[in-house]
């Protein structure tokens, strides 16, 4: 570490106690690469530290935090998406790095973006009318993500100018796309709760992503559709000699869980003393001991109540259901608009999104289901495939009911479809070049 000449000796050590320490093992654990972090506790400093790990699509195995004192250590068993160790060393630097630096660059090159929040009431082909309006104003959509949980919906879109390439800075052009926006979102019925908010601010979209749907308080309504995944099962007691309050989350095992997890903790103002997180197949375990950040536990039923709701939802929106379509073709104006305008008009309804461009090139992923909410149908698919390109829409996943509940001619057509995995490979090769550690993923 190189210090700066007007540094004493006093506040050097302020900044060796303050910034966290990384220590990278393969050696100790056969499966899985160890990642240890120690630093002196302040808060949010265990969701920096899965939020590096997540960035990256690892899969965390298990984890084991401590907070003793002002002091705040943590053990993390992760592979990649394989399920193979960690061995590339630009991985391996770039968490070093990026835990042990304490403004690191968490931006993913949104920079000369103009960002768009929005929320609403979920409805078939909200999606496509969102993008027809963008399309309309020359608004280049480079970087998305939309979630929707219990009839709601929530998107981040960061834009640009089509024709200059710049931010879209004139304040006139903006309250006409939040004007057009909120028209879209309110529909007939939603005029109140219907909110779009134009931003030139660099955020995290994930955690961004939660906080907006708990401001829109998702989790207090109740689901519009019957679910077809099984619901996280959350408990909460308190622990009174310790002065602690016990949180249990039993659920599906699936990436990014524990992010999501922490990120509502700590967004609701908890600490995290203690945790362990473990998981056996499918199932993940996770067990924390947390307090107030004045330093009170879980006091009252009303707010333990609560509390179990957010966990609940913040476990929901991310596990999809529907199936997995990548789209990846060249980019071009109103490519958005009109895939989604198929998709309504095919009765197809998105429940989560994630769009990208790199190069010229669009990377998009959509997770459908029928009008209703459940599984699409298998010619349906085919038909929309067939409209937009065989080429360029793969059916890339589906739900495993889907296997359960499917005819044999239904999968006999998917098959014909092309459902098959995703490369896990190309997953983490395309993260690694979106942070800027590879120069190309194909």
């Amino acid at each position: 570490m190189e210090w700066h000449a007007c540094l004493d000796e006093y506040e050097k050590l302020v900044i060796r106690m303050s910034t966290p320490r990384v220590v990278i093992d393969n050696g100790v654990c056969p499966t899985a690469t160890l990642v240890k972090v120690d630093s002196a506790r302040r808060h949010g400093i265990l969701l920096d530290a899965v939020q590096v790990l997540t960035d990256l699509n690892l899969s965390i195995k298990k984890a084991y935090i401590s907070s003793d004192g002002q002091w705040f250590m943590d053990v993390f068993h992760v592979t990649d998406l394989n399920g193979n160790k960690l061995t590339d060393e630009s991985v391996i630097s770039y968490i070093e790095q990026s835990i042990e630096t304490t403004h690191c660059d968490r931006s993913h090159g949104f920079n000369g973006l103009t960002a768009l929040e929005l929320t609403g009431t979920d409805r078939i082909g909200l999606l496509s009318e969102v993008f027809a309006v963008l399309a309309d104003l020359q608004c280049d959509v480079v970087d998305a993500k939309v979630w929707t949980h219990n009839g709601r919906i929530a998107s981040l879109i960061f834009v640009k100018d089509c024709n200059s390439g710049s931010p879209i800075e004139d304040s006139q052009q903006i309250d006409k796309i939040e004007a057009r926006l909120r028209n879209v979102l309110k529909g007939d019925n939603d005029i109140r709760s219907a909110k779009t908010t134009v931003s030139m601010a660099v955020t995290h979209t994930e955690r961004r992503l939660h906080q907006m749907m708990f401001a829109d308080r998702d989790y207090e309504r109740k689901p519009i559709l019957e679910h077809t995944l099984e619901l996280p099962a959350v408990t909460v007691q308190n622990w009174v000699e310790r002065g602690y309050s016990v949180v249990n989350v039993q659920c599906k095992d699936r990436t990014k869980l524990l992010f999501d997890v922490v990120c509502t903790l700590t967004d609701m103002q908890y600490v995290v003393f203690h945790a362990t997180i473990k998981t056996s197949g499918d199932k993940a375990y996770l067990e924390f001991y947390i307090r107030h950040r004045d330093g009170i536990p879980v006091s009252s039923e009303p707010e333990r109540h609560r509390l179990i709701q957010c966990l609940q939802a913040a476990v929901e929106r991310r596990a999809s259901e529907g199936v997995r379509l990548e789209l990846c073709t060249s980019d071009r104006q109103c490519l958005l608009a009109d895939v989604t305008r198929t998709f309504r008009e095919n009765g197809l309804n998105v429940t989560r999104a994630e769009i990208s461009t790199t190069s010229d090139v669009a990377l998009n992923v959509f997770y459908v289901t029928d009008a209703t909410g459940n599984l699409a149908d298998p010619k349906t698919i085919e038909a929309v495939r067939q409209k937009i390109g065989l080429g360029n829409l793969k059916v890339k996943q589906l739900p495993s009911v889907y296997h359960q509940k499917a005819e044999p001619e239904e999968q006999q057509a998917v098959g014909v479809g092309g459902a098959v995995l995703l490369s896990l490979g190309s997953l983490v090769r395309r993260n690694l070049y979106n942070l800027g550690l590879i120069k190309s993923y194909s």
